[in-house]
């Protein structure tokens, strides 16, 4: 199994176009036995404001790599979506779940929505405050 863990970590990963290894220590090694620790003295010193610049320019690099990929797939993802605010005094319709209506979805055959129902309070884009039959329930917008 260590092979296929040294293989995954050599290979360079879509988002950030570097191995693993790569990006952990500024350089790759090219067989498993580079994973081999060190003698001290063989060892770069930690203290070499070069190597710990390179190492941090080398990280920047790939936080922005990052940054970029995530954007990417946003945009992709929400291309077809709308984003729609109701106000308070909208009419919208509730999807009646069980687990969240028990009381108003006894069984699967009964009717999923009901009549169109007030937004009495709007808490941010995303939540509202809507009264089912004398109940307030809070409603989540997708």
């Amino acid at each position: 199994m260590p092979h296929v863990e040294f293989a995954y970590n050599r290979a360079p990963h879509r988002a950030t176009g570097l191995a693993p290894f790569k990006i952990v220590d500024g350089v790759g090694p090219l067989t498993p036995r580079g994973l081999i620790p060190r003698a001290i003295e063989d060892k770069p010193s930690a203290e070499d404001e070069h190597r710990v610049k390179e190492i941090q320019a080398l990280h920047d690099i790939v936080r922005e790599k990052i940054e970029k990929s995530n954007a990417s797939y946003q945009t992709q993802a929400n291309k077809h979506r709308m984003k729609v605010v109701f106000q308070t005094g909208d009419l919208v319709w509730v999807h009646l779940r069980k687990e969240r209506c028990p009381q108003k979805r006894k069984s699967k055959l009964s009717p999923r929505a009901d009549d169109p129902f007030e937004i009495s309070e709007r808490i941010n884009d995303n939540a509202y405050r809507v009264e089912l039959a004398g109940e307030r329930f809070l409603l989540l917008s997708m």
